[in-house]
């Protein structure tokens, strides 16, 4: 119990400084937005407060109750010295969890996000306003009593600011007010006029930038939402204060590109004429048309291809959909980043949840949750039982055929198996409830219920989790099964596994390779036929997938530190 709280504690501390951070930078936008500060200045602030975030938290906790003079003036007082050490990342981006839930992009933002400030660097994010978001978890959110206009349709709109902290990340809400319909919706996305949308919210973002004085080192755009910020930079913005900033991408696949008629380019303030062109906008394919994902690949300094399993060459010649010509003229800035999940929450070895907590190098703890689990869903309590577990992630449409499948397989082996969902009140814990009722099995198991606690204790007592697939970036099974030393084995028929991890390439990520060597060219009969007949081996391979670290903490932050390291050095 001491233990517990000393690690929330600490926790709790590192929150409260990040919080403390963004507030004050939000605070700084505001001054200059209101003409309290010049742009020089707050710049200047800026770096201050970056440079000395520790000191910054033991000198400005309270800033709720203080006006602008007096905070002015307590940041004036407070000494300037050392070089700051890490990097201003500014997202530009139209989703972050849990403002906009389960979905791919709102987790990355978040989850890259604060693994980047847990590490010493500074993160913003500005988004739009949409009237659906989820502001529960937001602190401190407030309306800006400011002008900010920006251009759109050759003339100037005024737009609301909203400024907040969430899980210590600075957050900037845009919502326009001349075209407030755009925000308004039930959907993020998947309107006919999601390009004049999104790049009013990406020229919306750079004015505001611009007027705050902010000089980030890096602008992340995500997807072609917010790729036309890369040309707007370049020809609009880059000689308006924002001389050393650079670009940076990510794109979650190239299946949505968006593609326009040229002229619309003229909406946001851009040249058709200069920016149609082959080596430029132009679509590769339907040359009449723009490429607004093509024109983000063309105009960023780095452009970073999230996947977890397909390494470069794949995304690049087989997954691009017709960007191939583009991507290859620009792969020397092209890289390959997985995803990942967020550790604080998801770690044996700190995990309040768990009776016994364990790692890699005491897997004894293990043994302890797994007894505990057999014990409280009435299971036969014997260490020795191989235990599976089959999680359905948020989402997750159940085949009852196969899950009918899965059950006679489990009853044949003679091993014991849990069916949960991570979801609550869904459809699918409806047909799981269903099933619970049919099924009639001492060794089965089907928890309907949605119980955070539990998940964690099935996560850590399980031997093998069965997933729906590696391929998908929303689903953190595997990657919690690895980190808690359960093997993640597909649902999938073992032909279309292995068809899937054929590759071996030097620039796949460490979890491909991982994947590739073990986990994915396994069925269930060959884990059941290991773990049984191979013990020593099992476990050992359990161990070195258990050292290696697939949170936002580990590779992906790497590939981020080094994108970003590699166009600041331009």
């Amino acid at each position: 119990m001491v233990k517990k709280l000393t690690v929330e504690k600490m926790a709790g501390a590192c929150r409260d400084n990040q919080s403390v951070c963004s507030d004050l930078l939000l605070r700084i936008d505001s001054m200059v937005l209101n003409n309290v500060i010049s742009p020089g200045e707050a710049s200047e602030l800026r770096r201050l407060v970056i440079s000395h975030k520790v000191g910054v938290y033991d000198v400005f906790n309270v800033t709720a109750n203080k006006g602008d003079s007096e905070l002015l003036g307590e940041l004036r007082q407070f000494s300037y010295g050392s070089k700051k050490s890490g990097f201003h990342i500014v997202h530009i981006c139209t989703e972050m969890a849990p403002l906009v839930p389960n979905r791919s992009i709102a987790s990355y933002v978040t989850g890259i996000s604060r693994a980047l400030q847990r590490k010493g660097h500074l993160v913003e994010v500005i988004m739009p306003k949409y009237a659906s978001l989820n502001l529960d978890e937001v602190q401190g959110l407030r309306k800006l009593t400011i002008e900010a206009y920006s251009y759109f349709n050759g003339q100037l709109h005024e737009n609301r600011i909203w400024t907040g902290v969430v899980h210590g990340i600075g957050v900037t809400l845009i919502e326009p007010l001349r075209y407030s319909s755009f925000f308004s919706r039930e959907m993020i996305n998947g309107y006919p006029d999601d390009f004049e949308r999104f790049s009013y919210f990406s020229r919306a973002s750079l004015d505001y930038i611009v007027k705050c004085g902010k000089q980030p080192d890096v602008l992340h755009l995500h997807n072609w939402e917010t790729a036309i910020v890369g040309p707007l930079f370049w020809d609009i913005f880059a000689n308006q204060g924002l001389e050393n900033t650079r670009i940076l991408l990510t794109c979650h696949g190239f299946n949505s590109q968006c593609t326009e008629q040229p002229d619309k380019l003229a909406l946001c303030g851009l040249d058709p004429e200069r920016l149609n062109l082959p080596d430029r906008l132009q679509d590769n394919i339907n040359m009449e048309r723009v490429n607004i994902l093509k024109g983000g690949v063309v105009y960023s300094n780095r452009v970073l291809i999230m996947s977890s399993v397909h390494p470069k060459h794949t995304m690049v010649h087989n997954l691009s959909h017709g960007l191939e010509p583009t991507l290859n003229i620009h792969w020397d800035k092209l890289a390959i980043a997985p995803y990942g999940f967020d550790k604080s929450t998801w770690d044996p070895s700190s995990d309040s949840f768990l009776p016994e907590n364990f790692n890699a190098e005491n897997m004894n703890g293990k043994v302890v949750c797994k007894v505990r689990l057999q014990q409280q869903l009435g299971l036969s309590e014997r260490a020795s039982n191989i235990l599976v577990a089959c999680i359905f992630p948020k989402g997750a449409e159940l085949d009852v055929h196969k899950m009918k499948g899965i059950i006679l397989h489990a009853r044949q082996q003679n091993i014991q198996f849990i069916f949960m969902g991570t979801n609550e009140g869904s459809v699918m814990n409806q047909t799981l409830e269903g099933l619970k009722k049919e099924i009639k099995d001492n060794k089965i198991r089907i928890v309907v219920k949605y119980d955070e606690a539990l998940l964690h204790l099935v996560f850590a007592g399980s031997d093998i989790i069965l997933c729906q697939s590696f391929l998908d970036p929303t689903d953190e099974i595997p990657l919690k099964a690895l980190r808690y030393g359960a093997a993640p084995i597909t649902h999938l028929c073992e032909a279309t596994i292995n068809r899937n991890f054929i590759h071996h390439d030097q620039e796949a990520t460490k979890y491909s390779q991982l994947i590739n060597s073990t986990f994915g060219n396994m069925s269930l009969n060959l884990a059941v036929d290991e773990i049984r007949n191979n013990p020593s081996k099992w476990r050992q391979r359990m161990i070195e997938a258990m050292t290696q670290d697939f949170s936002w903490d580990g590779e992906c932050y790497d590939a981020h530190v080094e994108a970003c390291s590699a166009i600041k050095n331009l």
